[in-house]
């Protein structure tokens, strides 16, 4: 099987010269679905995931992720990237039991929730793995961001967490960095200390093969082009992509 790409950032046109296939976009308006497949599909993309957060702090915030879970299925994106607001204040047995409730309405319409990289939930292997065990439900999964247990944790890297929780992923946002925490330096793939190689090969060992969605968070407008192509080219000298 051959890896497939897709982007958060970077405009159609240029993803298209790149060779993506998809990329990463909050849910349009119900009535705006087709107009949106429409734009993309003249640039060869499709919505490959939907982007949101997920409030966990309430109840309610089950009740408003409806909007994703809708929007994917507007749009026919299998994949939920969901950034998870939750606290300690909150048992975490309850925030698992409203995770799992979000999980079951988006299982019913074979959607997958995918919580990002972020405290407190997922911020490394050992948090991402408590929860997934918590969760305990197939359409809640991990969003692995390479660059993201880097600027959250001190004295490990991305394929020593990858490795606690390899099973439970199902999406990855590829971002380089320079490996200092909490710094906002995330380069062009292959500039920074990230060991994409292993990455790919291990995801791929257990059968993942995309969506890989960029996120080349500190490339300026201007620059996106030039990033996203060195990006690319290094994906191709390390022969993951043809």
């Amino acid at each position: 099987m051959k890896n497939v790409l897709s982007s958060r950032t970077g405009t159609y046109d240029v993803l298209q010269k790149l060779g993506f296939k998809g990329v990463e976009i909050g849910p349009p308006a119900p009535g705006d679905y087709e107009k949106v497949k429409a734009e993309l599909a003249k640039y060869g993309l499709v919505a490959m995931s939907m982007s949101g957060g997920i409030d966990l702090v309430t109840e309610k915030g089950v009740d408003d992720f409806d909007v994703l879970i809708n929007g994917a299925v507007g749009m026919g994106s299998k994949v939920i990237f969901a950034s998870a607001h939750a606290n300690d204040d909150i048992p975490r047995e309850v925030t698992y039991e409203r995770l799992r409730k979000a999980g079951e309405r988006a299982g019913k319409h074979g959607v997958t929730i995918c919580l990002e990289t972020h405290p407190i939930l997922c911020h490394n292997g050992d948090a991402a793995l408590a929860t997934m065990l918590g969760v305990n439900h197939p359409n809640v999964r991990v969003n692995f961001d390479t660059a993201n247990i880097y600027y959250y944790n001190e004295g490990t890297d991305s394929v020593t967490e990858l490795k606690k929780i390899v099973k439970y992923v199902g999406s990855v946002h590829l971002k380089d960095t320079d490996g200092k925490p909490q710094s906002f330096n995330f380069p062009p793939l292959g500039d920074g200390v990230v060991d994409f190689p292993e990455v790919f090969k291990i995801l791929n060992g257990i059968g993942f093969y995309g969506p890989w969605t960029f996120e080349l968070e500190s490339s300026s407008a201007d620059a996106m082009p030039k990033d996203l192509e060195k990006s690319v080219n290094y994906l191709k000298k390390i022969g993951v992509i043809d």
